[in-house]
């Protein structure tokens, strides 16, 4: 399991069809290895022999550090008695942390990588999150026919299994390349690496990411985006950015898809906002029915006024 954020197997990654392993990406056992290589530099506080003024002992301990009982000699004569005294460890939760700094500080470097290859070439890339079902593949069909007569876009898209969602893509007009993740349950910085690598991004484009559909574990991972843009729908609940703060907080849009459907379910818009806008008072909102095209325009307007900005 990944330490970071306990996704599956990176060694099932397939790019358009192809498997990528172990050596392209981060392994279950490379990251398993840092984190020994962490433990292997602490002190095991079971059972341990220390050497104090001319004479060793051994003492066992629990992890309470009440009172630990200690064998030694003195003057040819061995004896052993408990002692009450006080030892600072570093606890697996700090060890956690650390390594999980490790994990994200690569992907953060990457990432870095990727966003200067965007900025040199004058892409606009934006990274689409949301949980499964909102739309994101839906508002992207209709996206790319509205804009492929004034823009070249491209597409990345991320799922654990199958590439119908790129095949989707393609049917619209823009060519796509599919990422299946297997087990894993996000995106990452090295993964849309090699993905462009396959896939030529001509300058002054437009690229589309789509990524898996989860609203915890891609919050985390900095793909080079220039914006992320976070898509709810309203048969999820006004609650989401509650449930999600994360994904709320590092978001720069947040469209609230299937709006036709609002006499049907129990959703409060305001609500939605306003408990979004408490995690992070910058984030833009667009109200939209990838079905009947409302807040549509809104959109191709936004996204060509950030394509507008690369320039």
């Amino acid at each position: 399991m990944c330490e970071t954020c306990g996704c599956g197997k990176p060694d099932e990654l397939k790019i358009d069809g192809e498997i990528v392993y172990s050596e392209d990406v981060m392994s279950t056992n490379e990251i398993n290895n840092v984190a020994n290589k962490k433990r292997g530099s602490e002190i095991d506080h079971e059972n341990h022999r220390h050497e104090h003024d001319g004479h060793t002992h051994s003492h066992q301990h629990e992890h309470s550090h009440d009172e630990h009982w200690h064998s030694h000699e003195h003057e040819g004569q061995a004896h052993s008695h408990p002692h009450e005294h006080e030892h600072e460890h570093d606890h697996p939760q700090k060890k956690v942390i650390d390594l999980n700094v490790d994990i994200l500080s690569e992907n953060n470097r990457l990432a870095e990588r990727n966003r200067g290859y965007f900025e040199g070439r004058q892409v606009l890339c934006l990274n689409l999150v949301s949980s499964p079902g909102s739309g994101k593949t839906s508002i992207l069909e209709k996206t790319i026919r509205e804009l492929i007569p004034s823009s070249r876009i491209f597409v990345i898209e991320g799922d654990q299994q199958t590439s119908r969602d790129a095949e989707r893509i393609e049917k619209s007009g823009a060519p796509a390349i599919q990422i299946n993740t297997g087990s894993g349950c996000h995106l990452d910085a090295k993964m849309i690496q090699l993905a462009l690598k396959k896939m030529g991004v001509t300058a002054g484009s437009v690229l589309f990411i789509e990524n898996v559909g989860n609203l915890v574990c891609p919050a985390m991972f900095d793909l080079g985006e220039q914006k992320r843009v976070v898509v709810i729908s309203v048969t999820e609940g006004d609650d989401k950015p509650l449930k999600y703060p994360y994904m709320f907080q590092t978001s720069h849009l947040c469209i609230i898809n299937k709006t036709d459907l609002l006499p049907y379910v129990d959703f409060n818009v305001e609500t939605a906002m306003n408990n979004a806008r408490h995690l992070n008072p910058k984030l833009e909102f667009i109200l939209m029915s990838a079905r009947t095209g409302e807040g549509m325009q809104e959109w191709l307007d936004w996204v060509k006024g950030m394509q507008g900005s690369m320039v």
